[in-house]
């Protein structure tokens, strides 16, 4: 499976008041929710397209296995995330901003029990 998705993060967002005051950057944990959330959100639309899954989804876990933040971003920045990976596999991710580097990594999704 490969998912493409942009995400933009406007200077009003609610996590820039605490993070950081006067010079505002995405926190990586956001990062990595947007990353998550784009997976599974491709991954259950393409299951709906065959009807095996509802929109809510089983409960999945995520493991983390490495990721590497390479550069700040700031508010209303363009994000591209790239994933790739499939359930055997663990899922790999990039995060660029016109052609900067900002995070990359892989990460393994299972059903929780």
């Amino acid at each position: 499976m490969r998912v493409e998705t942009w995400v933009t993060f406007a200077a009003d967002h609610p996590v820039f008041a605490g993070h950081f005051p006067g010079r505002p950057i995405v926190p990586g944990a956001l990062l990595l929710d947007e990353v998550l959330h784009a997976t599974l959100q491709a991954s259950r639309a393409s299951k709906d397209e065959v009807g095996h899954a509802s929109a809510d989804g089983p409960m999945m876990r995520c493991q983390i296995a490495s990721v590497k933040f390479l550069s700040p971003v700031q508010p209303g920045e363009a994000l591209l995330i790239s994933c790739m990976g499939g359930a055997r596999h663990p899922t790999r991710f990039d995060i660029t901003c016109q052609g900067r580097h900002i995070a990359t990594g892989s990460f393994t999704l299972e059903m929780a029990e």
